[in-house]
């Protein structure tokens, strides 16, 4: 039983994938990966494709695209790898910790100190 308000049978998620069921080895993405429209989208786009553009007129995460497109995040993942091989959008990773892997040790001393004040 599908949840009301969400078509995903599977004939339509091959359709809309053209009958791909993964995207391409080399794509970038995954669940926090920001992608960045390059540019509008056009007359005669598929429209998910036209969604995905006009969502991403600012950074937004994959995982944000797919839950507003009501659509699973294997197939959103597809549908941004046509995008992407366009040219149509930009994918990077966000910056996750610093350089060397490590927190600054002032900022452990800080919340040690918040800690014991508690």
């Amino acid at each position: 039983m599908s949840r009301p308000g969400r078509d995903d049978a599977p004939d339509r998620l091959y359709t809309l994938t053209q009958g791909r069921s993964r995207s391409g080895p080399d794509t970038p993405f995954d669940l926090v990966t920001l992608v960045v429209a390059e540019c509008d989208p056009v007359v005669g786009m598929q429209s998910e494709h036209a969604a995905i553009l006009r969502m991403c007129e600012r950074p937004t995460a994959v995982v944000e695209i797919a839950a507003e497109l009501n659509l699973p995040v294997s197939i959103t993942r597809i549908l941004l790898s046509d995008l992407l091989s366009t040219g149509r959008v930009s994918a990077r990773h966000p910056h996750t910790t610093v350089p060397s892997g490590l927190p600054d040790p002032d900022i452990l001393e800080q919340v040690l100190v918040g800690l014991r004040n508690l």
